[in-house]
């Protein structure tokens, strides 16, 4: 049976399956942001708790590439937190509207 839009049930089924799955990519996306966004702070913590065994101004040509790369990993992983909430935002709305327009999908995911 068709409604309005000439999808048939199980065709309404994998449309919304279909939007689950790119949720579930966007929420991968931003799990990856917050282990990138992770690993400076790991990196910083390191520093600090074995800041007592170095003279910072000695090893300025090793630490200042450390840090330039420990801010392009914060401005990644902000960047793909950032992207991901986007998509996921996107995704919801697409699943509301469907929803909305096929009564039958809210029986099954609700």
């Amino acid at each position: 049976m068709r409604d309005e839009s000439g999808l048939n049930e199980p065709e309404l089924l994998a449309t919304a399956q279909l939007i689950f799955a790119e949720k579930r990519t966007a929420l991968s996306l931003m799990r990856t942001g917050i282990s990138v966004l992770a690993l400076p702070l790991a990196v910083v913590s390191a520093l600090i708790a074995t800041s007592k065994y170095y003279d910072a101004s000695s090893i300025l040509h090793l630490l200042i590439p450390v840090m330039v790369l420990n801010v392009a990993l914060v401005v990644l992983g902000g960047y793909l937190i950032i992207r991901s909430m986007i998509r996921i935002r996107r995704e919801e709305r697409v699943l509301t509207r469907l929803k909305s327009c096929h009564p039958a999908l809210v029986d099954y995911f609700d």
